[in-house]
This record gives structure tokens, C-alpha cells and sequence, in this order.
């Protein structure tokens, strides 16, 4: 992990993030406005947001690999729970797409300066005083 004062919120805040998206991928899809096919934006923005989290989190490529594979596999595991376990949803090919479309534009973060992002904002939450820079990847 990142060098956090913090580093079990962070990570803690992370896996809400992924109890959210489960429960959100099995519950009774809500009736949102707009077009056929607009949900897809939802499930780029839901998995981008996941893995550019665990960027930020996580200080090794390695990491950012791993959760990378597991958001995938999630994403599709959720297409077929929905196929299989509800009544409500269906699994969708083009939704397992636009998760994995997230993920890796997510992961994509891992090469620019965003994945000091979360140590920033707690340096500037907390008044810690650590440069980014000290702990590069």
C-alpha cells in the first residue's frame, strides 16, 4: 500500500466500493432515463472508478495488476450471477465490455501522476507533510 496515515480507510473505503457494486448488480435495476444502451456508462464509470481507486491505494504495478484481473473476473461474474440468479436482470455481454473498458482505462492511471492522488488529498486533510515522490512505484 501507498504511505497513508490512513491506509485501512482507504482500503476499507475500496471495498465498500466493491459491496456497492455487487449489491447494485443484483438488486432490481432501477428505471433510469435516457437511451437504450445508455447503462453502459454506468458500468464504464462503476469499474473505472473501482480500479483507479486501487491505483491510487496500491504502490506497485503488481497490485494495480492484480486488482485489475479481479475487477474483470468480478465484472463478468456479476453478468453471469445476473443471468443465473435473478429474475429481474440479465446478463449482458456489452456490459461485461464496458466494465472492462473501465478497468483498463482505470489501470491506465498506474502512468501519470493521478496515482498519488488519494496521498495528496490526505496530506492536505490531514497536514502531513510526505511527498508522493519519496515513494515512487
Amino acid at each position: 500500500m501507498r504511505a497513508f496515515v490512513y491506509p485501512r480507510l482507504w482500503l476499507g473505503l475500496w471495498l465498500c466500493g466493491w459491496v456497492l457494486c455487487i449489491v447494485l448488480s443484483l438488486v432490481p435495476p432501477p428505471d433510469l432515463p435516457g437511451p437504450a444502451g445508455s447503462d453502459k456508462l454506468g458500468h464504464f464509470l462503476a469499474y473505472f472508478m473501482l480500479m483507479a481507486w486501487a491505483v491510487c491505494v496500491f504502490r506497485t504495478r503488481r497490485a494495480h495488476l492484480l486488482a485489475a484481473l479481479a475487477l474483470v473476473a468480478l465484472g463478468i461474474a456479476m453478468e453471469v450471477a445476473q443471468a443465473s440468479l435473478t429474475t429481474l436482470r440479465l446478463g449482458d455481454v456489452r456490459d461485461a465490455i464496458a466494465n472492462t473498458l473501465g478497468v483498463a482505462v482505470g489501470l491506465a492511471l498506474t502512468f501519470t501522476p493521478l496515482r498519488f492522488a488519494l496521498e495528496r488529498l490526505e496530506r492536505a486533510l490531514c497536514g502531513r507533510d510526505v511527498s508522493p515522490e519519496k515513494h515512487r512505484d
